[in-house]
């Protein structure tokens, strides 16, 4: 069966720079192979501050947008998130993403492209990796960095020379243990309401 990764664009801001590099992200992941791969982006499911009054654990969700977000989330074996840096942490637009579901996010792996100044987001990753962990996201180890000042110096995006070569390094991990989780979700148990 082939797998499914999900790439996040995670920046839902005006005038972002995240989708120049999430095409070319996308473009370089599909020539890669080992999955099918998917870009997400935030911007486009309206899914608002979070307005679930129930624990996302038990999928008891009453609002549709939420319900689309959880089959969307569920459909797929692994991630790429891709995550500018805002203030040494990721986008509150992510955060939320994140907090809608939760049982979904479990037993799948991801990786981490981050995007931002001089540092290229790495704090931002480095943060992101705590709440993934919670989620029980295996991310994993490689984790490619894109420094705008240099990649945008033209006005549109060009990737840093090797930055292909640290992208499917990641994709290679990531396929590898999306594809090795396979069984912990096939077994899952649904929730029961208490």
């Amino acid at each position: 069966m082939t797998l499914r990764i999900g790439i996040i664009l995670s920046s839902t801001r005006p005038g972002r720079r995240g989708d120049q590099i999430a095409s070319w992200l996308l473009d370089t992941a599909r020539a890669h192979g080992g999955a099918d791969y998917e870009l997400i982006d935030l911007a486009h499911h309206g899914l608002g501050n979070l307005d679930e009054p129930g624990n996302p654990n038990l999928q008891q969700y009453e609002h549709a947008h939420t319900r689309t977000w959880s089959q969307l989330v569920d459909g797929f074996d692994g991630f790429v998130f891709l995550v500018p840096e805002y203030n040494h942490s990721y986008p509150g637009a992510l955060k939320n993403a994140l907090d809608y579901v939760y049982r979904e996010w479990n037993d799948k792996a991801a990786g981490i492209v981050s995007y931002g100044g001089w540092a290229a987001g790495v704090r931002a990753a480095e943060a992101l990796r705590l709440v993934l962990a919670e989620l029980q996201v295996a991310t994993v180890r490689a984790q490619p960095a894109v420094a705008l000042i240099p990649a945008f110096a033209t006005g549109s995006f060009v990737p840093a020379a090797g930055l292909d070569t640290a992208v499917h390094g990641m994709l290679d991990q990531l396929t590898a243990w999306a594809g090795a989780l396979q069984g912990l979700r096939e077994g899952r148990v649904a929730p029961q309401p208490a």
